[in-house]
């Protein structure tokens, strides 16, 4: 590979986390939302729930984002170490829910992922959140 393919696949693989953070905020979690993403035998964790597979994730996801009247995905670059059709990912993360009674459930999180080249592209093998600080509360007192 040359420095420049280099610079385009980590750019690509790092773009996958920032289309899922802000889709997430922005809905339209579908199963071809997942597929764009995702490959798939993904897996994804969160510190209050793991998923396996591509078929249900777009489920998945909004069943858990239904809690909440709105949230906020703010993450710094990713870095992006490259092994061949093989990425890893780390990213540092501040999400803020707001709740149905407009009060707010903030964490801080670090994202770990793995990224498969594949023949639609690059895709997201696994993606986990390690949480690191929260305040507030994810339900009402």
């Amino acid at each position: 590979m040359t420095a420049e393919s280099d610079l385009s696949s980590r750019a690509e693989v790092g773009a996958l986390l920032d289309r899922y953070l802000l889709d997430l905020d922005g809905g339209g979690l579908d199963e071809a939302w997942a597929r764009s993403l995702f490959t798939e035998d993904a897996v994804v964790a969160f510190p209050v729930g793991r998923h396996e597979g591509v078929e249900g994730l777009a489920a998945f996801h909004r069943t858990a984002l239904a809690k909440f009247a709105s949230t906020q995905h703010l993450n710094s670059p990713a870095v992006v170490e490259l092994d061949g059709d093989r990425a890893e990912l780390r990213a540092n993360l501040v999400s803020t829910q707001v709740r149905p009674d407009g009060a707010l459930f903030t964490t801080g999180t670090r994202a770990d992922g793995v990224a498969s080249r594949t023949a639609s592209g690059w895709r997201l093998r696994s993606l986990s959140f390690h949480l690191i600080w929260s305040t507030g509360s994810p339900h009402p007192a």
